[in-house]
């Protein structure tokens, strides 16, 4: 398992949003460069980074602050946010050294391009499955997709795809510990690579959630809380 700390972007500021809420937001870092410098001192290779004013709107925003941090860290980029067509998709994966682009929206609510992006570049892309009680979030998780989250990996995985990053919204930024049970079955079930995001809150909580069987986790409040220690948790898995 490999863990990506987390940059959350929003206003070209490193934030973190309770629970997935525009309106409850914290700022941890004014220099998102700064901040993934850390992440690669640490002994980080992947980082994952989310654009939340594009995820809201659509619109890539922080687009530029992503590739400089592709560019000076030498990190793989997972990123997320807006990514709805073939055009932005294709830039971030061409052009601004991006690993991975995490298709959220987009695979809800335009199967036609979700099934383009997989067949053109499967091994690049993961599918974001945000759930609440148990269904999709779009939108940047202001709406209901109106789909149960295994229902929709597996359809997903019938598309070509490879590896989803699932997220448990309830304990996104709340600290509380990781979604062990819904991950698991993700994993089980399905037989993609899942990397799992929300309520990690210590070191044990990254150990814990490594025995669902995920490929990957991610953690970004309990880091700049300093609850989970990165290099050592890095070193440990």
């Amino acid at each position: 398992m490999y863990i990506l700390p987390a940059i959350d972007l929003l206003g070209g500021k490193c934030v973190r949003l309770r629970q997935g809420k525009y309106d409850d937001v914290t700022i941890y870092n004014e220099d998102p460069i700064a901040q993934a410098m850390e992440f690669k001192e640490a002994g980080a290779e992947w980082i994952h980074i989310v654009d939340l004013d594009a995820a809201k709107s659509g619109i890539p925003t922080n687009h530029e602050i992503i590739r400089e941090i592709a560019v000076k860290t030498g990190l793989k980029v997972d990123t997320g946010g807006g990514i709805r067509n073939m055009d932005t998709l294709t830039k971030w994966i061409e052009e601004y050294g991006v690993t991975r682009c995490v298709i959220g929206t987009s695979a809800i609510k335009d199967r036609a391009f979700t099934e383009a992006a997989l067949k053109r570049y499967a091994d690049k892309i993961a599918i974001g499955i945000d759930a609440h009680n148990g269904e999709v979030a779009v939108d940047g998780w202001t709406t209901g997709g109106g789909v149960k989250a295994l229902e929709f990996a597996n359809t997903m995985k019938e598309l070509g795809a490879k590896t989803i990053v699932f997220t448990d919204i309830s304990r996104d930024g709340m600290l509380t510990g990781p979604a062990f049970e819904s991950t698991k079955e993700l994993v089980d079930k399905t037989g993609l690579d899942v990397i799992a995001s929300g309520g990690i809150g210590s070191d044990e909580d990254i150990m814990y959630i490594k025995g669902s069987g995920c490929a990957g986790v991610i953690v970004g409040k309990a880091i700049y809380e300093r609850k989970v220690d990165l290099k050592k948790c890095l070193q440990s898995v």
